[in-house]
């Protein structure tokens, strides 16, 4: 909650680094201090996904709706208000820049999270199905998916997650037999299924989207939603370096099976080892570098006034 991180003593630091999807950034800082705050992304609740949060909590009317709403103001307010004590505002991605400079009016410099990048020297060189690996919430929109593979029989869909839609999930695919649910896997179960498929299939509109990148490194191709992201991780025909992958352009599953189609026609085949070399971008080592780069300029910028 907003008072308890602004009961934080930091007096003692000269850097703080918050790291903020909701109120880290409230933290009090002084004149002399330097805050860099990380953003994952703005509270989505309270701001352009109010709607959507009220929907699936069932609170679209009624005296609990109403004060979710008073409740939800006052949070962007604060929200608003606490974004005056940042004095460096960082983004996860582009997307979340933007909505940074929507929400607060502040630019933001881009640096994109760490992901756990291995070197694979023996990409697998056999790849048969498709896979979608994420938690089963509304959001993600993997009946999209389920559903755009339930018209496509002839090509098998693994599904790697579970969460509260898992039995709806399970209830479109009862009469799919090329559909597999797994449920929740070991890691390694689940780069194992990375590694081997034809395809990474995501139909969500996400902040950043390290499951992509994941995929990427076991060098699949990505077939995913042209929205938040995922634009900052694909690259497509048109960039000097090669595709890693196809966008569809709406949330639907007649757009899912156009994109599978397209992907399966493109000649020459996305290369994997193009893949791969692309999900380095977003290694550990390159957020180390780029975060040390901020702060450093962040600390020369203030020594200067």
């Amino acid at each position: 909650m907003p008072i308890a991180v602004e009961q934080l003593d930091l007096s003692g630091f000269d850097l703080i680094i918050s790291s903020n999807h909701a109120v880290a950034k409230g933290v009090i800082t002084g004149p002399d201090q330097i805050h860099i705050c990380y953003v994952h992304s703005p509270m989505r609740y309270a701001w352009d996904m109010q709607a959507a949060y009220l929907r699936q909590s069932n609170m679209e009317r009624g005296v609990r709706s109403l004060y979710a709403r008073w409740l939800l103001h006052h949070m962007r307010n604060w929200d608003v208000r606490s974004a005056s004590g940042v004095d460096v505002f960082v983004a996860n991605s582009n997307y979340i820049a933007r909505r940074i400079r929507k929400v607060y009016r502040r630019q933001a410099q881009v640096v994109y999270p760490p992901v756990e990048v291995r070197p694979w020297k023996n990409l697998p060189s056999v790849r048969q199905d498709y896979v979608v690996v994420s938690r089963m919430v509304p959001y993600k929109r993997i009946d999209l998916v389920v559903e755009a593979f339930s018209r496509m029989p002839d090509r098998v869909l693994h599904v790697v997650g579970d969460g509260p839609e898992r039995e709806k999930i399970a209830h479109l695919a009862t009469h799919a037999p090329n559909i597999i649910l797994h449920g929740r896997l070991s890691d390694a179960d689940v780069e194992n299924y990375m590694c081997h498929a034809k395809a990474f299939v995501f139909a969500a509109e996400e902040d950043f989207g390290i499951t992509m990148v994941e995929a990427q490194a076991c060098g699949t191709p990505l077939i995913v939603f042209n929205r938040g992201g995922a634009r900052d991780i694909v690259r497509q025909d048109n960039d000097i370096a090669g595709p890693t992958g196809i966008f569809f352009s709406e949330q639907s599953a007649e757009a899912i099976v156009a994109a599978v189609e397209q992907f399966e026609a493109t000649v020459p085949p996305i290369d994997a080892q193009l893949c791969h070399t692309n999900a380095q971008r977003f290694s550990e080592e390159a957020f180390r570098q780029n975060m040390f780069h901020v702060v450093e300029n962040a600390m020369a910028l203030q020594n200067e006034q």
